[in-house]
């Protein structure tokens, strides 16, 4: 058999479906060719292969590639002051209210030129692929006018061409209502649903989209009619759901059958158990937790118990998640959240794979299955978990292409 990649002398965490645990394979032998897995097992069994290239990994663990699912990757500016000011004693409805809080960082995202944009979300880009992530989610929200909304869309596409990761682009045209239709919210509700989306759309920008449904965003009646027109657009969709208040949104993530529910801190039991039904995938967000200092876990046991599939993510962005780990994403899911170690790793592969619909090409360790793959300094998958801060990967490789 004739590989591209053969890695030898290595431990495997499969994360394969129904095997319980990491699905660990000891001294493993991985093989590739063109960009995807054609053999995985131990070394003791590997057939005879023709490899272009052979990497030993000197007894290293080697998993799939890490998935952050859900990021606000593009931006101008940053919002240290705010920062500063919830430290103070302001919470975050009171500073978006005072038109700061998403609105600001629109206003810096709108003066921003794509170069621009392209080059400091690159920047932050650094952090997640130094913590072994080869797919990332990059949503807009922050332009919330045709062209700026479109501009995100681009730089997100070119990160995906020029950035060494696999790229699914998010639509959140429902993020804030900008400033100039603040007098008339439903008049930019339009505007996102029947021209923005469109648009973007016939660009080829979009893989899916997403709005926010909160007392403080948009109703569950706006969010539908966005969701409407994405589905006639034959685009999937994902919903922040619940994170500040029981708004509804878990259920209305199932009604749509929605890719995922993000955040969740506030989802009923009856939300959890549509979300269940119509397979909708969580996405625990445990950086936002942290900055926000919220108290409200999300309703963990209720996902375990219904079976819901739980992805972590980074929520990486400038107001109320400026975290720019997957590791990190994966300690505080544990610490803050109670998952297991071996739960927060599977939620940052495999099921963060499901929470971008790409559940059959990616987030295991599997033949035919994408050779994204990450290996690292460790002794034992745990410690991906376990460590806050301390620099444990030792490669990626992208279709089966070190990176």
């Amino acid at each position: 058999m004739k590989i591209d990649l053969l890695l030898t002398d290595c431990h495997a965490a499969t994360l394969s479906e129904g095997e319980g645990g990491y699905g660990v394979i000891e001294d493993a032998a991985v093989a590739a060719a063109e960009g995807r897995i054609v053999w995985i097992g131990p070394r003791a069994d590997l057939p005879t292969v023709s490899a272009r290239r052979t990497e030993r990994l000197d007894g290293r663990w080697i998993t799939p590639g890490l998935i952050d699912c859900h990021t606000h990757l593009i931006f101008g500016g940053d919002r240290a002051a705010e920062f500063e000011q919830r430290l103070g004693g302001a919470t975050y409805e009171a500073i978006a209210r005072a038109g700061g809080g998403i609105l600001s960082s629109v206003r810096a995202t709108r003066a921003a030129s794509e170069a621009e944009l392209f080059a400091s979300a690159m920047e932050r880009l650094e952090g997640l692929k130094a913590t072994g992530v080869t797919t990332v989610e990059i949503k807009s929200g922050y332009g919330l006018d045709r062209d700026s909304e479109l501009k995100m869309l681009r730089v997100a596409r070119r990160i995906g061409r020029e950035g060494g990761v696999r790229v699914r682009t998010t639509y959140l045209g429902l993020h804030a209502t900008p400033p100039e239709h603040r007098a008339n919210p439903e008049a930019y509700v339009d505007e996102a649903v029947e021209d923005i989306l469109p648009a973007a759309c016939a660009e080829g920008l979009v893989d899916a989209v997403d709005a926010y449904c909160e007392p403080i965003a948009f109703s569950p009646d706006q969010v539908s009619r966005l969701f409407d027109k994405a589905r006639g657009l034959g685009l999937p969709v994902k919903l922040h759901a619940d994170q500040l208040s029981d708004s509804g949104g878990a259920a209305l993530a199932a009604r749509y059958g929605a890719l995922s529910a993000d955040h969740i801190e506030y989802a009923t039991q009856a939300g959890v158990a549509a979300m269940a039904q119509a397979g909708v995938v969580a996405v625990l967000l445990p950086g936002a937790f942290l900055m926000l200092r919220e108290t409200r876990i999300p309703p963990i046991d209720a996902l375990r118990r219904h079976g819901v599939r739980m992805a972590v993510a980074t929520d990486c962005n400038p107001g109320t998640s400026p975290l720019a780990s997957m590791t990190a994403a994966m300690n505080l899911a544990c610490v803050q959240f109670r998952l297991t170690p071996q739960e927060s790793l599977a939620a940052a592969t495999r099921e963060a794979a499901h929470a971008l619909g790409l559940g059959a090409d990616l987030g295991r360790l599997e033949v035919g299955l994408r050779a994204d793959l990450a290996a690292w300094d460790i002794q034992n998958p745990a410690e991906l978990a376990y460590w806050l801060g301390k620099p444990v990967l030792h490669a990626r490789w992208l279709d089966g292409v070190r990176s």
